[in-house]
């Protein structure tokens, strides 16, 4: 099987349109309070108010904007380390739990600090690798979750796996060192139906694994509604944000 992320699962009816861009590789930073929207958006409404938001500098790594007391954490990803490849047009706002915060934010974070200071994609990569083996970085210590429903993330994708800006809001368990075989899953890339059902995503290695958990159609397009305000910024901010329903010929 493929290897599946959260960069490329893939649901039915998915909102997506491709733009043409000519991809760069220097980061600018994104206004801090459309960036502080668009991180928290990753997380149910209740739940922000008392969320903690980074937001990228792009020549020092995240910086605290506002601090909360609940433990959550959430950012607008744009270095993936699992990519090796650095573009300027990754968006991918998420948020963690306390336990989350504390192991699988830090890698978000300490390779956005590495790209800043100058470290190539390979060597990043690298370098990332080198600390789960010595045990830099650890596994969550308990149960956990990421939410992951935002209205649009701006990511690779299907149905041809390359950059597209899509919404695809939906929720990742921490499952550590678990396997779909595991649990019985069998996703598969070429059966959008059988993403529907939680499958484990192995991103990067098996620490970093997660049981993905789509939000229904209905639940997708009652987000977009009551975020169209923040659609509609962040598309007037970049116009690799804008998300558009392909049309059939």
């Amino acid at each position: 099987m493929k290897y599946l992320s959260h960069l490329v699962a893939f649901v039915g009816l998915l909102s997506l349109h491709v733009l043409s861009h000519a991809v760069g590789t220097t980061l600018e930073p994104m206004p801090p309070a459309l960036e502080t929207r668009f991180a928290l958006s990753a997380l149910p409404p209740a739940l922000r108010d008392d969320a903690s938001v980074y937001v990228l500098d792009p020549k020092k790594g995240y910086v605290l904007a506002r601090r909360g007391n609940s433990g959550l954490s959430c950012v607008v990803q744009r270095t993936v380390w699992e990519m090796n490849d650095y573009r300027d047009d990754i968006y991918i706002p998420i948020c963690y739990d306390a336990a989350g915060t504390s192991t699988y934010l830090q890698v978000i974070m300490d390779a956005a600090a590495m790209r800043a200071r100058g470290m190539d994609s390979p060597s990043l990569k690298q370098e990332i690798e080198r600390r789960w083996a010595n045990k830099t970085y650890k596994v969550p210590a308990k149960a956990g979750v990421s939410y992951m429903v935002a209205p649009i993330q701006r990511t690779i994708g299907p149905p041809d796996l390359k950059v597209h800006t899509l919404s695809m809001p939906h929720l990742m368990p921490y499952a550590p060192g678990v396997t779909n075989e595991d649990i019985g899953a069998a996703p598969d890339l070429a059966d959008p139906a059988s993403l529907h059902w939680p499958f484990i995503d192995r991103q990067g290695n098996s620490e970093q694994s997660y049981l993905i958990h789509m939000l229904g159609a209905a639940e997708r397009e009652k987000i977009l509604r009551d975020e169209q305000t923040l659609v509609a910024a962040l598309c007037s901010y970049r116009d690799v944000l804008c998300l558009q329903t392909e049309t059939k010929e």
